[in-house]
Formats: structure tokens, sequence, C-alpha cells
């Protein structure tokens, strides 16, 4: 069997799931949306995308993986756009319409 002279990745090289995310997040679309509590950034996420399961905050259900629904958060954060980010919460399409 032939050598394969790829190099390996190590633990430490591997992209860290929340740069990967963020990264994600900052070049997918997204729009703002004024709601009652201030300004949000909203973006989409297909059920092709989406494969693990969350708590939509609007009605504490599960969001089944390869259910398209949304993330959300703060356009307005007092303390930066990296802990907004980090503060993003995935919601149903039909609660955040709601809230």
């Amino acid at each position: 069997m032939p050598r394969n002279n790829r190099p390996s990745r190590r633990a430490s090289e591997q992209p860290d799931d929340d740069q990967n995310g963020l990264g994600r997040l900052l070049a997918g679309w997204k729009r703002t949306e004024s709601k009652r509590d201030g300004e949000w950034f909203v973006q989409p996420v297909t059920g092709s995308q989406s494969g693990k399961r969350y708590i939509c905050p609007g009605c504490s259900l599960d969001i089944a993986p390869g259910v398209a629904h949304l993330v959300a958060w703060r356009a307005d954060a007092m303390m930066g756009d990296e802990a907004a980010l980090a503060d993003r919460r995935h919601w149903h399409n039909h609660c955040w319409r709601l809230k």
C-alpha cells in the first residue's frame, strides 16, 4: 500500500469550533431586525446546515437536526460583537416572528 505523504493535523492545529461558527456566521447572509427589546442580527439556517439539536428560547422546545430555523444575536450589544455572538440563540422561525 502506498504511503500517505500529506502532513497530519495535530489536535492543537485544528480549528476551534467557536471560531469556525463565528466565521460561518460572519461570512453568511444576515439581516438586521428591530424588535421591542432592540436591534438584532438574524441569520437563517437551512435544514441541510443544521446538524445539532437546539432549544428555542421562544417556546423552550427542541429544534431537531435538519430543521430550518434562524440564529439571532444582539446588534446593539454593549460588550461588543464577540460577546453578542457568544450569546447567540437558535429560534424556530415562527417563534422569532412572535417575539
